[in-house]
């Protein structure tokens, strides 16, 4: 099996996405298979990319701090 590489925002949707599912009542090992990934990955990333906030990964710079002063 090839080893998958995604990208912060991929992986930021992705687990959006499962979000969305669990809501809908499924359980992660079902997600996960529906994903293509391990459950070990996905609570890896759960631990990973929701520590922060999503903009954070996709290097968005917050303004100058002289443009507050506007």
């Amino acid at each position: 099996m090839s080893r998958k590489r995604f990208t912060a925002e991929q992986i930021i949707g992705l687990l959006r996405e499962a979000d969305v599912r669990l809501s809908q009542g499924r359980n992660v090992g079902q997600i996960c298979r529906e994903m293509g990934i391990t459950e070990q990955t996905y609570y890896r990333w759960r631990q990973e990319y929701n520590t922060f906030r999503p903009h954070s990964s996709s290097k968005y710079r917050p303004p100058a701090p002289e443009a507050w002063l506007q």
